[in-house]
C-alpha cells in the first residue's frame, strides 16, 4: 500500500468522542498527575490533532476537572457500588476496605492530593472536588445506614462516622505518597480500626 494513502479513521459520534477524550485524560491524570492533562498530551494519546480536543474542551481547565471527576467517580463505583443488593453490609464494607487500603488504591489517593492542591488555584476543579467529596461521603454513609437498618452496625450518626473513615483514608493516602516502603500493619489498618470502633464491631470484623 502506498505510504501516501492515509489510514482511514472511524468517525465517532460526538458523545463517543467526548467520552474517549475524558477516559484518556483520566488515565493520564492517574499515571502522571493533573498537571500533565493538556490538550496536546491528550491529542497525542489519541493520535488526533489538538484542535479536535479543544473542539470538545475549549478550556483545558474543564478537561482537567472532567478527568479528575471521571477517575474519582469510577474508583468510587469500583470500591463501593451503588447497587448493594447482594451480600451483607458488613461484607460490602469489608470489601471496600480491602481495596481502599491496598497498594492498588495509592494512585487514586495521590490524585486526590493532587486535585485538592491544584483546586486552590482552579475554580472549576475546586467545584468538581467538592462534588466528588460529597458523593464519596454520601455513598459511604449510605452503606453505613444500610448496615444500621439491618442491625449489623451501631452508630448514632452515619454521616459523621463516614467522614471519620474518609479522613483516615485521606491521611493514609498522604502517607503512601511520601513513604510507600514503610507502612506498618497497624498503620495500614487504621481506617478499618476506626470503622470497627465507630460501628460497634469487634476487632477484625472488617479485616
Amino acid at each position: 500500500m502506498s505510504s501516501s494513502v492515509q489510514r482511514k479513521r472511524i468517525r465517532k459520534s460526538p458523545a463517543a468522542r467526548r467520552a474517549e477524550i475524558v477516559v484518556a485524560a483520566a488515565s493520564v491524570a492517574l499515571a502522571d498527575g493533573l498537571e500533565c492533562v493538556t490538550l496536546r498530551r491528550i491529542a497525542e494519546e489519541l493520535d488526533v490533532r489538538p484542535g479536535l480536543i479543544s473542539h470538545y474542551f475549549p478550556s483545558v481547565e474543564d478537561l482537567v476537572a472532567e478527568a479528575f471527576g471521571s477517575a474519582a467517580s469510577g474508583e468510587l463505583d469500583t470500591l463501593l457500588p451503588a447497587d448493594r443488593a447482594e451480600g451483607t453490609s458488613t461484607s460490602h464494607l469489608a470489601r471496600f476496605f480491602a481495596q481502599a487500603t491496598g497498594e492498588s488504591y495509592d494512585d487514586i489517593s495521590r490524585l486526590w492530593i493532587n486535585a485538592r492542591h491544584l483546586s486552590r488555584y482552579r475554580s472549576v476543579l475546586r467545584e468538581r472536588v467538592a462534588e466528588q467529596e460529597a458523593a464519596w461521603r454520601e455513598r459511604l454513609a449510605g452503606a453505613i445506614r444500610d448496615g444500621v437498618e439491618r442491625d449489623e452496625f451501631r452508630t448514632s450518626d452515619p454521616d459523621v462516622t463516614a467522614i471519620q473513615i474518609l479522613v483516615v483514608l485521606d491521611g493514609l493516602g498522604v502517607h503512601a505518597s511520601t513513604d510507600v516502603g514503610n507502612r506498618p500493619p497497624a498503620v495500614a489498618r487504621m481506617a478499618v480500626a476506626t470503622a470497627e470502633r465507630g460501628l460497634g464491631l469487634a476487632e477484625g470484623t472488617l479485616g
